[in-house]
């Protein structure tokens, strides 16, 4: 049976290439960036603004290592600000298209650690849910991103301890 694979702790290279897709690429005024602290976590922070039609930010990486069907879902470490933010994974390396999304709340300062099952994660579409696709393929993770929405105007900080792959009964 497998054990928990780490997919990142930002004390390795492998994992340190995020960048930012935020409304600013249809005109909004949103900001996000993603930086390692030096305790070795990373932090998602910037600013949300509905202003333009905008009203999300977000940041992504590109896999190494793609193949996840040994596991039954996601589980990261995070301190948040009491906002809801949205695990992403994308089964291909483009940069707009079907995107699989499991939100999840955080609690103002607090650590917790957030599961997110493959079989919970839904399909979506710049924002829109899409009915009728085919379920996440984890034999093929290609890109995995957080996202901040759903019209929580104003500064936001996600700080990440680790994002891991567990197996199922965890």
């Amino acid at each position: 049976m497998a054990t928990d694979k780490l997919i990142c702790d930002f004390s390795t290279p492998h994992c340190l290439d995020w960048y930012s897709v935020d409304d600013a690429v249809m005109g909004g005024e949103s900001g996000s960036r993603f930086y390692r602290n030096p305790d070795s976590t990373g932090t998602f922070e910037g600013f949300l603004s509905t202003e333009n039609s905008g009203g999300f930010a977000s940041v992504r990486t590109f896999l190494p290592d793609r193949n996840y069907s040994d596991y039954a879902g996601i589980r990261l470490r995070v301190r948040g600000d009491g906002k809801r933010y949205s695990f992403r994974i994308r089964n291909d390396d483009r940069f707009d298209g079907i995107v699989y999304k499991n939100d999840f709340d955080t609690i103002s300062g607090e650590w917790m650690e957030v599961s997110l099952p493959f079989s919970e994660f839904k399909a979506a579409f710049r924002g829109r849910t899409v009915e009728g696709t085919h379920p996440i393929d984890a034999s093929n993770i290609v890109q995995i991103g957080i996202l901040v929405s759903k019209k929580q105007v104003g500064s936001f900080t996600l700080t990440v301890d680790w994002i891991k792959a567990y197996t199922s009964g965890q």
